[in-house]
């Protein structure tokens, strides 16, 4: 073969790798399931109202979000949920907010009796979220909180 037709050759199949790679690499940059920005709040009933606990986070995969499981439990207790164990705790909703993210919210009413009962102190959020591809990410300590008396 002559040295003319090899180069064109040899730098054609370099360039066209080149495009190829860049192409997979472009392809394959999805993006991860991911529960971020979380926060929790327990506000303690009074005689005028309930309490509550609230959970927030923004959840996004490429695929979308099906489902966020949450779970709170006390430091004290030295507890540590797993993921199997989370499949089963209480649903957020979910309100879409582009393909890939959703914000997720969870609430939990705190009656006054069921508030004498909480261990005072640190308590911790467990969260298993879900996409819609079947994807999954537990977070176990996805956000804090303190219960006070």
């Amino acid at each position: 073969m002559s040295k003319r037709v090899l180069v064109p050759t040899v730098i054609g199949v370099v360039a066209l790798g080149a495009v190829a790679a860049g192409g997979y690499a472009m392809a394959s940059s999805t993006t991860e399931l991911a529960v971020e920005n979380g926060s929790a709040h327990y506000a303690a009933p009074t005689a005028q109202r309930a309490g509550k606990l609230a959970y927030s986070a923004e959840v996004s995969d490429d695929s979308g979000v099906r489902s966020l499981k949450v779970i709170a439990w006390p430091k004290s207790s030295k507890l540590e949920p797993t993921a199997a164990e989370l499949r089963y705790a209480g649903d957020a909703a979910c309100s879409r907010t582009s393909d890939e993210t959703s914000r997720c919210a969870y609430t939990l009413t705190v009656s006054k009796r069921e508030a004498a009962d909480l261990a005072a102190g640190t308590w911790y959020v467990s969260v298993l979220a879900t996409a819609q591809d079947g994807d999954t990410e537990f977070v176990s300590r996805a956000a804090t909180f303190e219960v006070t008396r």
